[in-house]
């Protein structure tokens, strides 16, 4: 996929009014023609990029196959928006992104990953480890790294087990300040505050805020956002991304999930 003259990071990085909103594509929760489909849905709805990943143990021709599938659909609206006088090609120069569980779940196919080191976990594997076996990879395949962040916050979920993570409390606010100080530090360009997928809670805004005090960085929030108000109470306190993967996976038809869609990327820029 062409993402244009900006590189992906460049993309992500670049100032604008509110947050911007990216739709999470779990590989491993249906096909990649459904996840093609729903990617596109997104895409008609305001999203501005697409995650791929979630599941820890997707394996990666899973992911590639997902991330073809959506790359082809885009391509296939952006050659028929060149057709069309009234539409914009631009529109469909959406970055599809991963958003892996490990170093198992790679694809040449992505135009960028989040290279992240989970900087609250306690084990190697998750700071450096994982990162350290899928770097030779993603050299190869020429996908280019978005060096992340990511911290999970209470309640965690499934990723806060998994990643053996110190989950970081709504009070925590000036632990959250310094994690945020070290990835700036580390020369990180995203931080990603996480409550973890299907979260009965998000982020509370007083860590989001506090994070976003940090000049250098730019703020990604995800995990039990599950409504408007959730959405706007989080760009509210500071966060320039906003991510969402279960509320729209669940979605019983592309009607609904249109439905969903359109009110959290609304309430990004409310």
């Amino acid at each position: 996929m062409n993402v244009g003259e900006l590189t992906v990071l460049e993309k992500v990085c670049r100032p604008t009014n509110g947050a911007r909103h990216i739709t999470l594509i779990d590989p491993a929760k249906q096909t990649p023609e459904v996840a093609a489909q729903r990617a596109m849905v997104a895409v008609e709805c305001g999203s501005a990029m697409i995650f791929v990943g979630g599941s820890t143990d997707t394996p990666d021709k899973v992911v590639h196959a997902t991330c073809s599938a959506i790359q082809e659909a885009l391509e296939l609206r952006m050659f028929a928006a060149s057709q069309n006088p009234t539409s914009e090609e631009a529109d469909w120069d959406i970055p599809v992104v991963l958003f892996p569980g490990g170093a198992h779940a790679l694809s040449p196919a992505a135009d960028a990953i989040t290279f992240m080191m989970l900087m609250n976990s306690t084990k190697r594997a998750f700071l450096v480890g994982e990162q350290v076996r899928g770097a030779p990879y993603l050299d190869q395949f020429g996908v280019e790294a978005l060096p992340t962040g990511y911290v999970v916050c209470a309640p965690g979920g499934r990723v806060g087990e998994v990643g053996a993570a110190e989950l970081i409390q709504s009070t925590d606010v000036e632990k959250v300040h310094a994690y945020a100080l070290c990835a700036k530090m580390f020369g990180f360009s995203l931080l990603y505050l996480e409550a973890g997928s299907g979260a009965d809670a998000p982020v509370h805004p007083d860590l989001i805020a506090k994070a976003a005090t940090v000049e250098g960085l730019t703020l990604l929030v995800g995990g039990g956002l599950r409504t408007a108000s959730d959405v706007r109470q989080a760009v509210g306190a500071g966060a320039k991304w906003i991510v969402t993967g279960t509320v729209t996976e669940d979605a019983s038809s592309m009607d609904e999930l249109r439905e969903r869609l359109l009110s959290l990327v609304n309430a990004c820029s409310n």
